[in-house]
Parts: C-alpha cells; sequence; structure tokens
C-alpha cells in the first residue's frame, strides 16, 4: 500500500521534524480540499431542501410559513434530533467547537470519524428545522475532524495531526462564511491558539483551497448584504465606545445564559431537546426571523429597514434563546447567533443615538456591523479573528479604525471586567476540562519523537558471552537494549559500563572469550523502559515517562518493532534550548 511504502514513510518521519513546511503545505491543500468538499455538501444539504419547500424559494424565508407550522417546526426537529441521538453513548454525542478544543487537548488531535456524523446530520436535522442555532460551530466541527481523520487514515505523527485539525478548521470558516483570511486567524486564534510561520503557511494554504471551492459553486457574494460603510466624524468615537460596552454586557449574558443552562439542567436528554423545540416554536409564533440562520434578517437590518420595536424583540429573543437552546443540546453553532445578535444590537444602538448624532451619524449598517464584530469578538475571545472577518465581509478599510475600538473595548470588557474566557474555554471548565496551552505544552507539541530519539542502539540478551559482547561494542552504540525471553525491551544500558565491566575482569582473572556475561547483574546505571508509538509528540513522551516514573523510553514503528530509544534528558535538552 502506498501509506506503507518507503518513500512515504520518508515523508511521514519528515512531519515529526520542525522543518516539514513543504509536506504540511502538500497536506494543508489536501485537507482544505477534503474539507471544502464536507462543507459543500452540509451547506447544499441545507439549502436545497430549504430552497425547494420554503414559501418564494427562498432558503432563510421561514417569516413565510403558517403560525402553525413555525410552532410544530422546531419540535419535530427535536423529536428527529432525539432519534438519531438517543441509542448513542454519550462520548458518541459530543459535538461542536468545544469537542474539537477536548480532543486537541487530551487526545492529541484525534477527532473520531462517528461524532463527525452525528455532528452532520443533527446541525442538518437542527437547521432544516428552523433552530435559532448557526452552521459555523458544526462547521469547524467537520472540517477539524476532515483534518485529523486524514491525519489518522494516514498514521502521520501526532504533531502535524493537530496542526491537520487547525487546517481542517481554517477550510471550513473560509468556507463557511467566504472569509479565507479570518479562517486562517481564527484557527490559530482560538484552535491553535498560536502563531507560527510553520503553522500559519500550511493553514493559509487550506483555506484558500476551501474558498476557491465555495467560490466556485456559490460565486464571489458575501453572506450578508453590506452597505458602504465608514465613520462620519471623530465625533462618533464614544458612541463606538459605548456600543463596544454594551455588546460586552450581551456577550457576558450570552455565556452565562448558556453556561448556566449546561450546568443547572440534568433532565433527561428527550425532555431537554423536546424543551428546546418547544421554547423556540413559541418564540417563533411572534419572532419568526429567529430560527435558522436569519442572514437574510440581519441584511435587513444592516440596510435599516427594521423599526426599533422589531429591533428590540428580536434581540431579546435571539439573545436569550440561542444559548438556552445550545445549552439545552441542540446540535447547532453559536457563531452565527453571536453575529445576529451583534448586528441587531448595533442597529438597535443605532436608533436611540440618533437624536443625539444629528447629521455625523454613520447609519444603522454602520452600526450593526460594528456591533456584529464587537460581539463575536468578545463571544468568541477573538478579536482579531472578529476583525479580520469585519474587513473581509465589508471590502472596506475605513472600518478597520472603529472596528478594532468596538472590538476591543468589548473584548477586553468580558475578558477582565466579568472575568470570562471564550465561551468554549467556558464550555470546557464547565465539564471540570481545561484547554492547557503553556508554552512549553506548546513546544513539546510542535515536534514527534522520531526527531529526537537515538538510533544508535543494539539489541542484546540479558545473558550475553564476552565474546559476542566485545563485538557489541565495536559497532559503538549510544545505547544497549536490553529485551526480556520475549523478545520485548526492558531496559537500556550505557555500552560504557560494559566496557568498564569487561575491563576490570580482564585484569582481574584475564580475558577469557568464552565467560558469560549478565548484564542485569553487574554493575552498571541501568534505565527501567515502556514502549510509545513513533507518532507520539515529545509532550506525550514526557508525559508517559511522568506518569509511570520513567527516565527512558523505547520508541516502537508501525510493525510494533523497535526503532529508537528517547530519555528524559534528550527532552529536557530540547526544551532547555528552547528557553535559552
Amino acid at each position: 500500500m502506498f501509506k506503507d511504502s518507503l518513500s512515504f514513510s520518508h515523508f511521514r518521519n519528515r512531519l515529526a521534524h520542525a522543518d516539514a513546511l513543504p509536506q504540511l503545505v502538500l497536506l494543508g491543500i489536501i485537507s482544505g480540499l477534503f474539507s471544502g468538499l464536507v462543507i459543500l455538501a452540509f451547506r447544499l444539504l441545507i439549502d436545497l431542501p430549504l430552497e425547494f419547500w420554503l414559501p418564494e424559494n427562498n432558503s432563510e424565508n421561514f417569516e413565510g410559513l403558517p403560525t402553525w407550522l413555525r410552532f410544530a417546526l422546531p419540535v419535530g426537529g427535536s423529536i428527529a434530533t432525539f432519534l438519531l441521538l438517543w441509542k448513542l453513548l454519550p462520548a458518541t454525542r459530543k459535538v461542536g467547537v468545544v469537542h474539537v478544543l477536548e480532543r486537541l487537548s487530551y487526545h492529541q488531535g484525534h477527532l473520531p470519524a462517528k461524532n463527525m456524523l452525528v455532528q452532520f446530520f443533527g446541525a442538518v436535522i437542527a437547521l432544516l428545522s428552523g433552530h435559532a442555532v448557526g452552521r459555523e460551530g458544526p462547521a469547524i466541527h467537520l472540517g477539524a475532524a476532515c483534518g485529523s481523520l486524514i491525519g489518522q487514515g494516514l498514521r502521520l505523527p501526532n504533531n502535524s495531526l493537530r496542526l491537520l485539525v487547525g487546517c481542517g478548521v481554517a477550510a471550513a470558516i473560509s468556507a463557511a462564511f467566504n472569509t479565507p483570511l479570518a479562517g486562517v486567524i481564527f484557527s490559530m486564534e482560538v484552535i491553535l491558539m498560536e502563531y507560527t510561520v510553520i503553522g500559519f503557511t500550511p493553514v493559509l494554504v487550506a483555506s484558500v483551497t476551501a474558498a476557491l471551492l465555495i467560490r466556485v459553486t456559490y460565486g464571489d457574494e458575501s453572506a450578508f448584504t453590506i452597505p458602504a460603510l465608514q465613520i462620519q466624524s471623530l465625533s462618533e468615537v464614544p458612541f463606538v465606545i459605548l456600543l463596544g460596552i454594551f455588546c460586552a454586557l450581551l456577550a457576558a449574558g450570552f455565556i452565562r445564559i448558556m453556561i448556566q443552562t449546561q450546568k443547572s439542567v440534568s433532565w433527561p436528554m428527550g425532555v431537554r431537546l423536546l424543551v428546546a423545540g418547544l421554547l423556540t416554536g413559541l418564540v417563533a409564533i411572534w419572532y419568526p426571523q429567529v430560527m435558522g440562520l436569519g442572514y437574510d434578517t440581519v441584511s435587513e437590518v444592516m440596510q435599516g429597514n427594521t423599526g426599533l420595536t422589531l429591533l428590540a424583540g428580536l434581540l431579546i429573543s435571539k439573545w436569550l434563546l440561542t444559548p438556552i437552546v445550545l445549552g439545552l443540546g441542540i446540535p447547532g453553532g453559536l457563531i452565527g447567533p453571536s453575529l445576529y445578535v451583534g448586528a441587531v444590537a448595533g442597529a438597535t444602538f443605532a436608533v436611540l443615538i440618533a437624536p443625539y448624532t444629528g447629521e455625523s451619524h454613520s447609519g444603522v449598517g454602520f452600526y450593526a456591523m460594528l456591533g456584529m464584530g464587537a460581539m463575536m469578538g468578545a463571544v468568541l475571545n477573538a478579536p482579531l479573528a472578529a476583525l479580520i472577518a469585519l474587513l473581509e465581509l465589508t471590502g472596506n478599510p475605513n472600518i478597520i479604525f472603529p472596528g478594532m475600538l468596538a472590538i476591543v473595548v468589548a473584548s477586553t470588557t468580558v475578558r477582565f471586567f466579568f472575568n470570562q474566557p471564550s465561551i468554549f474555554l467556558s464550555s470546557l471548565k464547565a465539564q471540570g476540562l481545561d484547554y492547557r496551552q503553556e508554552p512549553l505544552t506548546q513546544a513539546l507539541s510542535r515536534l514527534g519523537v522520531a526527531s529526537v530519539m537515538n538510533t544508535s542502539f543494539v539489541r542484546c540478551d540479558r545473558v550475553i558471552g564476552c565474546e559476542s559482547a566485545i563485538k557489541v561494542l565495536e559497532q559503538r552504540p549510544e545505547w544497549l537494549v536490553l529485551e526480556d525471553k520475549q523478545g520485548i525491551p526492558r531496559y537500556i544500558l550505557l555500552p560504557s559500563d560494559l566496557q568498564h565491566f569487561i575491563d576490570r575482569q580482564a585484569e582481574r582473572h584475564g580475558f577469557d572469550p568464552q565467560l558469560e556475561l549478565d548484564l542485569m547483574e553487574m554493575p552498571a546505571i541501568r534505565k527501567d523502559i515502556a514502549s510509545l508509538g513513533i507518532n507520539a509528540t515529545l509532550k506525550e513522551a514526557l508525559d508517559q515517562m511522568n506518569n509511570e516514573q520513567l527516565d527512558a523510553l523505547w520508541i516502537q514503528n508501525y510493525s510494533k518493532e523497535i526503532t529508537g530509544t528517547l530519555t528524559r534528558e534528550q527532552v529536557e535538552q530540547f526544551y532547555t534550548q528552547k528557553t535559552d
């Protein structure tokens, strides 16, 4: 098979090193293409049925449905979601960005295919039935799983698997919003939580590949209809700051509502899903605009075509409904709804301040767009990704200054005044988990054990003849690997200790080539060793040494044979160099 060929083995081993940029770029292209195809199928499976049966063949026209159907549709969707999930194990039901972060932190980026399928069909059901959730969070899970499954299928080192997850995430955001650069920044700011040249390039390639695929299919249009935006006067700067604070309050409440719902509601899964459907149906009777993605409503809001009463109703409804139904377990996303809430909040704010700004008022669309960026930056704790998204969605560099101001104010207020990290990390914390990203952890996770391990070793039986020992020493190995009767490596021994013992024996009794030496009985420093797969990272190696109280490991290849040794000193030498 190709994946076991000699050339591919070399390709795979190169990925364990820090300078494997050509290999990572190639994988980034493959990951972007695979992720883009999956997201394309995901979008088409939602858009085509909705266009077929919603009024006017508009995939977002839930408002045109009869009142009874607006109520019944989310309830039916909840029942269908329950039928999808009820026989699955709890671990298989885990979906979304939080699941991706958990698998990155605790499972080296190994995302299961079953969870990917649950996310795919669960989100399709939720969006087809008009639940007030988004498609971007599910798309991130799908993209991350695509990258991970490519790496798992090719049995790539875990350090490259992590980066492939980042490539898939960037491709997913790019394909969902048609914003390739925002996809890259989101992946590195929220998922990988680091910026490196080696990491940036393949993630960028993956994002561009997915964007190209989506633009061939859907064209160049943005997800929203954006009017021309520009701040009219510097006298509006205080209002921009106030908008940032307003969005921060909404973001903090959004996060808290969702987390409290997750923590406090302990009903059976079927009851939780049914309640989510009933709540959505009830709200949709009066405000059908909250159903589905709601991008048509956002576009209308930014055009300034919505009155203050309706804006206030939509703001309160979406702000309360989405975090509750997500907390109850509907497998949808929250990025799109956060943009919706931000846009409506910005428009509401613009209408309220219009009497105080006079002719310098920059327009409802301007504040709606700033609200989108501020809300996204505050909820996700991703200010740079939010700013880049603003720039790509508007295509207007004049939005940068007021956008930066609103986003920084909102993000800083939520992070430091409300002491809340991103909604994803808050959800992980609520589950008793932690997304550990210390600098040392990141450095050790970037390299595979194959890049550091020692391949200069000789395998020996416990008892060896003196003449055979001399021949072994003539090979000048770094380590002698001692095996048990089943041929399993158990200890490593320095050759210098064996040489010293032979020399002492020769001085005392003369050299006897037939003399048998017990390498476990002679005076020497021996290290206990345990096995570790060659796809592991240096972080995994150090964790295993600490957990098992070992100072060395033997590295086994994909055929379960020893291919090298790794000592604690080698790992410590690596990260000592990194901190110098």
